[in-house]
């Protein structure tokens, strides 16, 4: 299997070490400067089909320097900006910048959906930005469609020492492509060159101070810009917090701990609502059944594709990002227990960006690309085996398949480029939003990430799935009265499920 994006607004597993001495305020710029907008109604309407009404939509492209620790050589990548702006938008204050998470997601897309949010484009122009290496910015794409099929459908718990060397060899041979393909550039695409790419983008929309809502990784970057530029900052919300100085075993354990508590409260909606779950009232038993049966035996779909182990545990992965599709995971349970495989693969395609054709689009090259490089260490491939045996009884649907997705930075081959860890020394009050029952940044994040930035203010929802906003009125209301007139909650504020 491959590790998890933290979100989109999900799945990630890798995280660096701590690094000191980094942390400061900072200059950024565009290097091409002020940015030509165009309309780009396009993309609504792919994404949408249509443009919602009295929206417009423009898109522009800045150019960054690829390392902004050696802007002498001129060498640059394209960053791809949408800027989204209501035509009821009065008393305007400036750019919401956002960031959906992955690594990999794209803030283009993602600003088309939060464009339509009255709260926000009554104010705001709502701006995203596809990070580097990401969808319509320069982008890093070297694994073939066979090479995420096979990583996908891999036995997510491979227990001979040969089906392990298999995995292993498959991410060599991904690691090669990306090597022989970019070299010494895969260490650009880290954590820390992007945030400072975030300031570029502040400058070229012409805003003082950032005002920013970043999601499940987008907390991480977001907690980045603030550590470099502290001062650059108006507002900042942090939905699905990340700790940056957790480290990459802990943060993968967290994350099979995370997951292993939100199927048990899936397990739980089963056994209160029968009729929605035809797999109730043990779900749990029901998965790992079907697991066992498709190691030897995994059924057919359409034009004879395998529903192996890989994408079963995909699929039950992806159903626990948002409660909404919990309904969908028992029915496609339900249903490969009948021997149709539509609805699981619609679920596991669903998370991996696979179209009906097979194509993926380049999110888990960025994103293996971004968490490779963001690592100062790395678990090695007979700590992964040690880790894999021992999570597998700790956390048994997750915890082998957690360790598994440490193998792709194992073998990665470039060197690293850590984002430091501290305060935010200077910055305006930074509102960190955690979900008590989230999978993939659990909310023990949370108080972490608010207490290491210093000026952090928890916002805390009793609720399901990965990230808050805008899932509830209370969560709305808070984050919006924060972003518009930057009123922060009351301390220990807890918004109910």
């Amino acid at each position: 299997m491959l590790a998890g994006v933290a979100g989109c607004a999900g799945p990630e597993s890798q995280w660096v070490q701590p690094r000191t001495g980094a942390s400061g305020s900072g200059t950024a710029a565009p290097t091409g400067g002020a940015p030509t907008w165009r309309d780009c109604a396009e993309i609504p309407r792919e994404l949408l089909g249509g443009v919602p009404r009295g929206i417009t939509y423009q898109c522009a492209t800045i150019k960054v320097p690829q390392d902004w620790t050696a802007q002498a050589d001129g060498k640059t990548f394209d960053i791809a900006l949408l800027r989204a702006r209501s035509s009821r938008q009065s008393d305007r204050i400036g750019s919401l910048l956002i960031n959906p998470g992955g690594p990999g997601g794209s803030g283009v897309d993602y600003a088309v959906y939060l464009s339509q949010l009255p709260g926000l484009n009554s104010r705001f122009d709502v701006v995203g930005f596809d990070p580097r290496g990401v969808g319509r910015s320069t982008q890093v794409k070297c694994m073939t469609d066979q090479q995420l099929d096979t990583l996908f459908g891999y036995d997510p718990d491979p227990v001979s020492k040969a089906d392990f060397d298999k995995f292993v060899a498959v991410n060599r041979e991904v690691s090669d492509a990306c090597s022989a393909k970019y070299g010494e550039s895969l260490r650009l695409f880290s954590t820390v060159q992007t945030a400072r790419d975030m300031d570029a983008v502040r400058a070229a929309v012409g805003d003082p101070k950032t005002t920013y809502l970043g999601y499940s990784y987008g907390t991480l970057l977001g907690g980045v810009y603030a550590q470099l530029f502290p001062t650059n900052i108006r507002a900042m919300v942090l939905d699905g917090a990340i700790d940056p100085a957790e480290q990459s075993e802990a943060r993968s354990e967290g994350q099979a701990k995370g997951f292993e508590r939100a199927f048990d409260n899936f397990a739980q909606w089963c056994k209160q609502t029968p009729a929605s779950c035809p797999v109730a009232p043990d779900p749990r038993a029901v998965v790992q059944a079907q697991l066992a049966a498709a190691r030897t035996a995994p059924k057919a779909g359409a034009g004879g594709r395998l529903a192996t182990p890989g994408w079963i545990f995909t699929a039950v992965v992806a159903s626990l990002y948002v409660k909404d599709d919990w309904e969908k995971l028992g029915k496609a349970l339900d249903d490969l227990r009948d021997g149709d495989t539509t609805a699981i693969f619609a679920l596991a395609d669903g998370y991996a960006e696979r179209d009906q054709n097979g194509h993926y689009t380049n999110l888990f090259d960025a994103n293996t690309a971004v968490n490779c490089t963001d690592y100062e260490t790395y678990a090695d491939l007979e700590r992964i085996r040690v880790l894999q045996s021992q999570w597998r009884t700790k956390y048994p649907l997750f915890g082998a398949g957690l360790a598994m997705g440490m193998v792709n930075c194992a073998v990665w081959p470039s060197k690293h480029d850590p984002y430091p860890v501290g305060p935010a020394t200077g910055a305006p009050p930074i509102l960190v939003v955690g979900t008590r029952g989230d999978p993939a940044t659990p909310y023990e994040q949370t108080p972490k990430l608010a207490a290491m930035l210093g000026t952090g203010v928890v916002l805390t929802w009793n609720g399901e799935g990965h990230t808050a906003y805008p899932q509830t009125a209370c969560i709305t209301r808070n984050v919006n009265n924060y972003l518009i007139d930057l009123d922060v909650p009351a301390k220990g504020t807890v918004c109910p499920a």
